[in-house]
């Protein structure tokens, strides 16, 4: 009945005209850059622009895919781990990017979509994942770069999400960057006691290290001029620092931990800057990076094929919940 009375009454109301609709798009504009530039989070209900739903919804579902994808490649050595404490350890490690993805497909669902629409468009190719998860894990000491590297190149970056404007996606980091910080330091011992282990250890710890290096770096996207989001997410406070600031202090960061493991980094170009301050460091090969972005790294199609086979294996589960929720539900009513 309030329907229909609700219906009747906006038939009845003069249509606004065209100057107040954009008086109106005006105000509303104001309000949000307004929250923006006092630091006020953007919560679910409030305005926004279409454009910053649009950039939360892209960058949210590929975090969350990233976390699901990247389980596989570490997944691979949970029954092949050395020990029953590393095995522990790296099936801890797993669970918590499985909570991860979970954390973030539910703030991407804020924003107006579905979980199911999202998984969709990473099947079909519309969305993208991180493309560090499309190179192979060859042997024990993968897991350690990728705990170190992979996790530590992680954490720069989602630190500064912690203070993003979207309040959903800021609350949800805060609580997996706790988490990533564990990732990162199991990672470093795994590299440490390699490092000091016998002659082979040490070789297959600086093999991994010289595989996962570039491609670490490669995790803060290209060049600033060169990134199409760069500017807008900047002003919108979504991203806080840009892509060459955070990867500039990975490296930072990075090459004191590698000389106290005494490893040496790929890059013939590192060198300190006095005069920056900073480390500088070797150009990234730009072909491989936009050829893996692009579908072509060596096991996309592997990465791919397993997700797909998960998520149609796990369908029973899925339409079993759904069914004993409805149950309930009617039961609760009933009663």
């Amino acid at each position: 009945m309030y329907t229909v009375f609700w219906r009747l009454r906006m038939s009845n109301t003069p249509e606004p005209s065209e100057s107040a609709v954009d008086t109106h798009s005006a105000d509303l504009e104001r309000g949000f850059l307004a929250k923006i530039e006092s630091e006020t989070k953007i919560e679910p209900k409030d305005w926004m622009p279409d454009a910053y739903r649009k950039t939360l919804i892209r960058q949210i579902a590929q975090h969350a895919h990233s976390e699901v994808v990247g389980m596989q490649p570490e997944g691979n050595w949970i029954t092949r781990a050395p020990t029953l404490h590393r095995k522990i350890g790296l099936l801890a490690k797993v669970q918590d990017e499985c909570g991860h993805g979970l954390y973030l497909y539910s703030a991407t669902e804020t924003l107006g979509t579905t979980r199911e629409e999202l998984v969709t468009a990473l099947h079909e190719g519309r969305m993208k994942y991180s493309s560090i998860f499309n190179y192979p894990t060859l042997t024990w000491a993968d897991i350690g770069a990728i705990g170190w590297l992979v996790d530590g190149a992680a954490i720069v970056n989602q630190i500064s999400l912690c203070r993003t404007s979207y309040g959903p996606y800021a609350r949800a980091m805060v609580r997996i960057c706790k988490e990533e910080s564990f990732h990162q330091r199991q990672g470093y011992g795994i590299m440490v006691t390699l490092a000091e282990g016998t002659a082979d250890q040490r070789a297959m710890a600086q093999d991994a290290l010289n595989r996962w290096w570039w491609p670490s770096l490669m995790m803060f996207g290209p060049h600033d001029s060169d990134s199409a989001h760069t500017r807008s997410s900047t002003a919108w406070k979504i991203k806080r620092q840009s892509n060459d600031e955070l990867r500039q202090r990975f490296v930072d960061i990075t090459v004191p931990q590698a000389e106290h493991l005494g490893l040496n980094l790929p890059d013939p170009d590192l060198r300190w800057n006095a005069d920056r301050g900073h480390y500088d460091f070797g150009e990234i090969d730009w072909d491989e990076f936009w050829r893996v972005v692009k579908g072509g790294g060596p096991c996309h199609l592997q990465r791919m094929a397993t997700r797909k086979a998960a998520h149609e294996n796990g369908r029973w589960v899925r339409e079993a919940a759904a069914t004993y929720a409805q149950k309930q539900g009617a039961d609760q009513q009933a009663a």
